[in-house]
């Protein structure tokens, strides 16, 4: 049986990646990625949305301790705010090589 690869999902042409409540936004491959951590959410109608949600700006390099990783952090009350001011972010810090 042939497997079939499915295309990772972008939002403004990075990749985002889901685990429970954490969305990682970014490469590892790069110097900095997103980690957007829902905190709060609340149901409408059959559909958890999100109320509180922390952005946070962090290195990469896997020698740092995990604190020391934060360059950035900042809370929002929606997970589209959270979207766009980390994808604000990590364009400027990626473009600040």
């Amino acid at each position: 049986m042939a497997e079939k690869k499915t295309a990772a999902l972008q939002y403004k042409g990075h990749p985002l990646r889901r685990k429970d409540n954490l969305i990682y936004f970014g490469s590892m491959a790069d110097k900095y990625i997103i980690m957007l951590q829902i905190l709060d959410t609340k149901k409408i109608k059959d559909l958890d949305v999100a109320t509180r949600v922390s952005v946070q700006l962090q290195l990469t390099d896997p020698d740092l301790k995990s604190r020391d990783r934060v360059v950035k952090k900042s809370e929002k009350d929606s997970l589209y705010a959270a979207m766009d001011v980390a994808s604000v972010w990590l364009d400027r810090a990626l473009a600040t090589r």
